[in-house]
């Protein structure tokens, strides 16, 4: 039997692709970049704790070293993740020289490196809020030296 409405109810309610947020990022990158930068619940949390989050590296150390109470509360803890995720990855866009966010085609936004090596930030920061490993200082640490090397290794 064909209903004909029903074609048009699911095009209106298909899950949003990741295309959407890529085109996005290719129209208006800077309202992306801070759209992804707002991290209200980890900013909230952190702020709880007495500790503004400045965007930089020692931030990412700070935030290290809070006490992780949100994992009492489990339905917190993956939005936490996610926000600390993206958190990770607006200081490396906005202190690692070349970094940049982009879309894979599932719709997850990562961080790509000018060697060409792509970071899942908000998987790290997943792992960080579910079990404190790894450290988003130590994630950052690693970009930061791979951003290095990877400079030398295609300037001698």
């Amino acid at each position: 039997m064909k209903l004909p409405f029903l074609g048009a109810w699911r095009n209106r309610h298909q899950p949003v692709s990741g295309s959407v947020l890529a085109t996005a990022l290719d129209r208006d990158p800077d309202g992306v970049i801070e759209l992804l930068s707002e991290c209200e619940l980890l900013r909230s949390q952190a702020a709880t704790a007495g500790l503004v989050l400045d965007e930089t590296p020692a931030s990412l150390e700070a935030l290290d070293q809070l006490k992780p109470r949100w994992r009492r509360d489990p339905e917190m803890v993956p939005w936490l993740g996610n926000d600390a995720g993206l958190y990770l990855g607006t200081v490396i866009v906005r202190t690692v020289p070349e970094a940049r966010w982009v879309v894979w085609p599932s719709g997850q936004p990562v961080i790509a490196l000018a060697s060409g090596r792509e970071i899942n930030v908000v998987e790290s920061g997943l792992s960080w809020a579910f079990t404190g490993s790894p450290e988003l200082s130590q994630v950052y640490a690693e970009v930061a030296e791979l951003r290095g090397w990877g400079s030398r290794a295609n300037h001698p």
